[in-house]
């Protein structure tokens, strides 16, 4: 069987790939070189590497696609027996969408907000004159039914705000396989979403691409994740191929240097719980109190709060300490980091920094309360300020907190960068000359500019690749060793908070269902949805989302 499997035509075929990046003199940078690699039916390829390693590139390529300003300069990619990088630009519209389909990372940004669900899934097929829009809707709603959507049969009335992000990313799958493609391509497609979410998801991937033996391309800096869905790992460096096989072969006995880092920066659970530092006290050995506490918080959204996001909430910072947050979306994390931070106002209940009431609104507080809790956000993308170069960015909060003169600010400026790792020279820079790890470095130090008490850190690692993620964890761990800095950090992933977190609260539903120490929160007996979100982390083997699927059935 696994003979007849190896001699099956392959769907897509790269032979000697090689995209540059062109400038206005016409002049060529190569980012990816010399790629290869084929897909048999029903097989799925990973690509695995961090930022900037050519992954979409390399994907969008097998579309016969290159975004602006770069140019596929050689190299062939059949699909079947069609040479996709010979057809005319007519020609390869009209293979997209039909014989090839692309599922992107962000779901709610490929979903129009105006129309409901079921004419997006179905408009490529019916445009295209695949099928009627009677068949096109029974379809939709058989692969609704296939990728374990709920009320598969009125789902796609709704519109893309009226379902969740899992369903929502099955949507798109649903939309990417409704013309029944040879070739699928996943682009990063669970890296948004918690990880339950995620785990329903991969579940539905892998049955769709297995029912309809699809062949698919599986974009991703996750190691674990790529090894519950992939048969073969294609690992990329700065555009290079540098490691090979088959995906059991890679994550048990990997051959490169950096396939083994990847591996070590995976997202999964911690071997060993780390030391639990002991709890703050007093020179006269008298508990420390709390640097910060929320203290029975109710608040909501509405002019009434009608809408509650929080219910009855305490939880306690202590100075030079990181308490975590789990949970997954919508349970109320970035709505406590909100609160806390006065950027949202309370229904009842009160927060007290350094043992001092606090106003639940930000105009309210002085400057020495604002310039304590400082707020790092999750995309530093959105967050810094395309127009300003770093130097301003970081200038701004010592000018407002300090009233420093600009010979000092530069000095200041320097030092903050030198603080996260970053040279001097990078003052000078704006943030689309950097990468995603390089701007939320710049993103910790404008919350360290205010020199605060406490730094909400919002999930601030979910968007960047494993080895970046692990880059940035050994930074705050650090820097809090250096200056004393407390955090507050939300993240919807176990493994992480485990890396950072002195003490744990896991919310559900807008309360605290379980909080204690870390060693406490992670000994059993777990809270079910404890239990549930520990058991959500993929292991690094093959088997295990086949092992939980059968479980859970």
């Amino acid at each position: 069987m696994t003979q007849q499997a190896n001699n099956q035509t392959p769907v897509l075929q790269v032979n000697g790939l090689c995209v540059a990046v062109q400038n206005r003199k016409q002049q060529l940078t190569p980012i990816v070189s010399d790629i290869n690699f084929s897909i048999e039916p029903g097989k799925v390829t990973a690509l695995i590497g961090e930022s900037g390693s050519g992954k979409t590139t390399i994907s969008l390529a097998c579309l016969g696609f290159a975004r602006a300003g770069c140019v596929i300069t050689s190299g062939e990619v059949r699909l079947a027996d069609v040479d996709v990088l010979g057809l005319s630009n007519s020609q390869r519209r009209a293979l997209r969408g039909n014989d090839i389909a692309y599922i992107a990372q962000s779901a709610a940004a490929a979903f129009n907000s105006a129309l409901t669900l079921n004419r997006q899934v179905t408009e490529t097929a019916v445009i295209n004159g695949v099928m009627s829009q009677s068949r096109a809707n029974e379809k939709a709603i058989a692969l609704y039914r296939e990728l374990d959507l709920p009320d598969p049969e009125t789902i796609g009335d709704r519109y893309p705000h009226q379902v969740s992000g899992g369903q929502l990313q099955r949507l798109m799958a649903a939309m990417a396989m409704i013309c029944d493609p040879q070739l699928l391509i996943l682009d990063e497609p669970t890296t948004a979403l918690d990880v339950t979410t995620q785990i329903e998801v991969l579940r539905s991937f892998k049955k769709l691409i297995g029912s309809k033996n699809t062949s698919a391309i599986y974009v991703s800096h996750d190691l674990a994740v790529v090894a519950q869905i992939a048969d073969h790992v294609l690992v990329l460096k700065d555009g290079v191929a540098v490691e090979t096989g088959p995906v059991s072969d890679i994550i048990i006995r990997p051959q490169h240097a950096y396939t083994a880092e990847l591996i070590d920066a995976a997202h999964v659970m911690p071997e060993q719980l780390p030391e639990q530092r002991p709890a703050l006290r007093n020179d006269d050995n008298t508990m420390a109190l709390p640097l910060m506490a929320v203290k029975t918080v109710t608040a909501g959204y509405g002019r009434a709060h009608q809408y509650l996001a929080l219910e009855d909430v305490s939880i306690e910072a202590f100075a030079s300490r990181t308490i975590g947050v789990i949970g997954e979306s919508g349970s109320g994390k970035t709505t406590l980091g909100r609160v806390i931070s006065g950027l949202m106002r309370v229904k009842s209940g009160t927060i007290l920094l350094d043992d001092t009431p606090l106003d639940d609104a930000i105009r309210l507080r002085d400057r020495e309360q604002l310039r304590s809790i400082q707020f790092a956000f999750q995309m530093a993308d959105v967050a810094l300020n395309p127009k300003h170069r770093i130097r301003k960015i970081l200038g701004r909060p010592l000018a407002f907190y300090f009233d420093l003169p600009t010979s000092e600010i530069d000095e200041r400026v320097a030092e903050l960068l030198d603080l996260v790792e970053l040279p001097a020279e990078y003052a000078d820079r704006f943030p689309r000359e950097l990468s995603g790890g390089e701007k939320q470095r710049v993103n910790l130090a404008r919350a360290l500019a205010a020199n605060p008490k406490l730094i909400i850190c919002d999930e601030i690692t979910s968007a960047l690749d494993t080895v970046v993620a692990k880059a940035i964890l050994a930074l705050l761990r650090d820097l809090q060793k250096k200056i004393g800095v407390s955090y507050l950090f939300i993240s919807h992933d176990i493994s992480t908070i485990l890396k950072m977190a002195d003490t744990i609260a896991v919310m559900r539903e807008g309360k605290v269902i379980e909080y204690g120490t870390t060693t406490e929160v992670m000994t059993p007996p777990h809270h079910p949805y404890t239990k549930l979100l520990l058991d959500s982390v993929p292991a690094m083997r093959t088997d295990w989302l086949d092992s939980i699927s059968s479980a859970g059935s």
